[in-house]
């Protein structure tokens, strides 16, 4: 390679192309696609990606490539490829989809180092850089007179490593290990000359003796029951050693899970796996949607597709909603492939999620479970990918890039000609109309595999309930219910579809209701720390005692927050103990699991919880959920609002009554008569898509048109709206005249952190050019946006229409 092809890291439009760099002589035969380097660009160095290579180039003049900050390449081709289609598509810069693809430990601001790893002999040339260290500073290396070519072979043959510093932070883990220094006789020979009184030094030498294996110093000293210091006076002597050795951050050490094997299948789960095996075998490309109620085992299909895959030495990504990587999801795959398995998701630290995605890319392992942006795991011979709950709205990436996983999983099968399976009891409309339409191949499982019946589903009419004069949150009969279940030593499920303690502050005199000065949304109560939220800009304030408006003292709290269900739960039932899981009790690292573990060994008899409940969970003890507000989402301007409260409710219901225990299932609701409450009680999935799709057609919504959201946001209303009105005229030029475009109109947040928001909503059927058109848009824009502070954010699958 004589020329480089570098993606340079400066997000603009005017710079979203290669440039040409030439490889000087020292990093010939090193630089490799898929390496980042640091190139001169402008007055200043910036990092790139190599995503190319020629032998020459048409420009006159050409830079040399400055530095390559890797021995090995961190893309593969695959992945390079996978940016640009990824770029292309979600109108997006070329950078910010490679970026989009690696740790976060590889963006930041690094130094370099390399490692020795071996004790073996190395190059001449190493051996005098070391001088007898095990870590130098990589500038050593860039001063040294040492070729690229001997430090990457050294890399290749494991005998060093380059590790990356982060700000000073260390993305690698060493531990100090300790070993004998000399033969074991000369050990006792040292322990009889030994003074009587060096006790703790004796034990030290007593336990060599006995076993010479390297242990971890930490472990030893407190094993022995002495200090460093003993340590330090046997290693004076030359006794003893002590050296670093890297670890990976193990996310899931202390859990050891216990090896599971696969179980045999029902008739239903046999003949849905049977085309999934075939694909495989045949290497095709098809993508599968198991449509199967909750419990029915598609878990197991899963792993037993995988197990399937890795026999052929082929490699598997699962993607999981972020919500449900629950321990319980990760021990089923721990257990059936152990350390077979990396996992990402978004409670991991920086390291950890960085170490495993260090054993994907060194091909240390074959499975990887994780949330969205697994689906980019550095695999090169992927034999299959699995979206479980595929309907789940986080699979879609809010900013930029604004992929959807699922989009980019079925790119992936296509290149490696591998099977990708999409898995829900309550897949998305669209999804489902594929199926129906033969582009996906539809699987169902209609029975659940232990053949227990679904649980049964009360609707609860809290309209009646207030008539009663029953003013709680609990309707009479869930009360009675919850009374029954805990005086038999089961467990109870309460989800509740919000979160904060309360929704907003009214005064009840004048109706004033207080809101975010930066932002046009009400304000969040918490009580704990009697403050005033806003969940948009972060701003927030100290309740006041009185109205601002009209100084009267009537001010209170409306709305139904989860910390609110459990003091009212506490005085209606004081004899019963409650978890709380909600975005404030899980905000720290493994709370998450700590919770639930704790209501697993049944040491609480009420779980509450928002939305995060109803996912993934499965608890033999559970016999009753309730849904304290069914329809809070029905009332979101939103046109997949009925979908997304049949999908919740139906997955809530299905964490009642998994195992030999009958479940029963309560929902309230002020909106009892709603198709979605209603056909969600019966889990009549086909009515509800037949149903749901007539009101699709009828307003013309996906899955019969296609949707395109263009925002523009600026500090000056006028010039927002002024700016909108242009990019609607401009569109309706360009797209067909069947085409509607809408707008422009004020977003569903009008003003989020002081700046006004207005959107532009484009409904098609067939425009292959409208991508083109929305280039231009930008292109038209560029100076504005650099230089007068407009905002344009272009979603070509808007999932979140706030």
């Amino acid at each position: 390679m004589n020329i480089a092809k570098v993606i340079v890291d400066v997000p603009a439009s005017n710079i979203n192309q290669t440039f040409d760099y030439r490889v000087p002589e020292k990093f010939a035969g090193v630089l490799r696609v898929g390496m980042r380097v640091v190139v001169p660009f402008g007055p200043r160095k910036v990092m790139g990606f190599v995503v190319g290579e020629a032998e020459e180039t048409s420009f006159d003049k050409v830079k040399d490539i400055g530095d390559v900050l890797d021995l090995t390449p961190v893309l593969t081709s695959e992945l390079i490829q996978l940016g640009e289609w990824l770029a292309k598509g979600t109108i997006s810069f070329y950078i910010t989809a490679l970026q989009a693809m690696l740790p976060q430990v590889l963006k930041a601001q690094y130094k370099k180092e390399l490692v020795r790893l071996t004790d073996g002999e190395l190059d001449q040339q190493l051996e005098n850089l070391f001088a007898g260290r095990h870590v130098i500073p990589y500038e050593e290396i860039e001063e040294s007179i040492v070729a690229y070519r001997t430090i990457q072979k050294a890399v290749q043959d494991g005998d060093i490593s380059m590790e990356y510093l982060v700000k000073s932070k260390e993305t690698k883990k060493f531990v100090t290990m300790v070993r004998p220094g000399k033969e074991a006789y000369l050990l006792e020979e040292a322990h009889q000359d030994l003074p009587r009184n060096a006790k703790k030094q004796k034990q030290l030498l007593q336990y060599f003796i006995e076993f010479p294996d390297p242990i971890e110093k930490q472990l030893l000293l407190h094993k022995i029951g002495t200090t460093g210091s003993t340590l330090k006076n046997l290693e004076g002597k030359g006794l003893l050693e002590t050296y670093r050795m890297e670890t990976y951050r193990n996310p899931y050490e202390d859990g050891s899970f216990p090896q599971t094997t696969p179980l045999e299948l029902t008739m239903e789960q046999a003949t849905a796996i049977e085309p999934i095996n075939k694909k495989i075998s045949d290497k095709e490309h098809e993508v599968f949607l198991l449509h199967g109620v909750t419990g029915s085992g598609k878990t197991e299909i899963y792993l037993q597709a995988i197990q399937n895959v890795l026999d052929r030495g082929e490699e598997a990504i699962v993607l999981v909603p972020e919500i449900s990587l629950t321990p319980q999801m990760v021990k089923r795959f721990k257990g059936r492939f152990g350390s077979n398995v990396a996992v990402m998701h978004s409670a991991l630290s920086a390291g950890e999620k960085y170490d495993e995605w260090r054993r994907i890319h060194r091909k240390e392992v074959q499975v990887v479970v994780g949330a969205r942006s697994a689906v980019f795991a550095p695999f090169e011979n992927l034999g299959i990918i699995i979206i479980d709950e595929e309907h789940e709205t986080t699979y879609k990436q809010e900013d930029q890039p604004r992929y959807h996983a699922r989009d980019v999983a079925i790119q992936r099968g296509k290149t490696h000609h591998c099977p990708v399976i999409l898995g829900s009891a309550t897949p998305t409309l669209e999804s489902y109309a594929r199926a129906k339409k033969g582009v996906y191949h539809l699987l169902t499982l209609e029975k659940r595999t232990n053949e227990q019946a679904m649980p049964e589903v009360d609707i609860v009419d809290m309209r009646e309930e207030l008539h009663a004069g029953n003013r709680t949150m609990f309707s009479r009969k869930l009360k009675d219910k919850m009374d029954q279940r805990i005086g038999r030593g089961e467990q109870v499920v309460l989800m509740l579809n919000r979160r904060g303690y309360s929704t907003f502050v009214m005064c009840r005199d004048c109706g004033h209701v207080k809101e975010c000065p930066h932002c046009d949304i009400a304000l969040t109560f918490h009580k704990n720390t009697r403050r005033l939220k806003c969940h948009y800009c972060s701003y927030e304030e100290i309740m006041p005692d009185n109205c601002p408006e009209c100084k009267s003292d009537l001010i209170r709290y409306f709305g139904t927050g989860t910390q609110k269900v459990e003091e009212a739960l506490t005085q209606l039932m004081p004899e019963a103990s409650i978890i709380r899981m909600d975005v404030d009790t899980t905000r720290r690292k493994g709370a998450h699991e700590k919770l639930l573990t704790k209501f697993a060994n049944k040491e609480a008899d009420i779980l509450l919880g928002t939305q995060m409940i109803a996912k993934g969970l499965d608890f033999e003890n559970v016999t009753l959920v309730g849904v304290l507000t069914a329809d809070s989402m029905l009332h979101l301007p939103d046109f997949r609002s009925a979908e997304k409260t049949f999908q919740l409710l139906t997955q809530v219901s299905g964490r009642a009554g998994r195992h030999e225990l009958a479940g029963e299932v309560i929902v309230q609701t002020y909106t009892p008569d709603h198709y979605s409450i209603e056909l969600a009680s019966t889990y009549n999935y086909q009515d509800f898509f037949m149903k749901e799709m007539s009101v699709r057609r009828t307003f013309q919504y996906p899955p019969y048109m296609f949707l395109a959201l263009l925002t523009v946001s600026h500090k000056n209303q006028v010039k927002a709206v002024q700016a909108t009105q242009n990019i609607a005229q401009m569109l309706m030029k360009a797209v067909k005249p069947e085409t509607i475009v809408l707008g422009p109109t004020p977003s569903a947040i009008p003003r989020i952190k002081d700046r006004y928001r207005y959107q532009c909503m484009v409904k098609y059927k067939n425009e292959p050019h409208l991508r083109d058109y929305m280039e231009k848009i930008l292109d038209y824009y560029s100076d504005n946006i650099k230089k007068d502070d407009l905002l344009i954010t272009i979603d070509m699958q808007p999932y979140h229409l706030m």
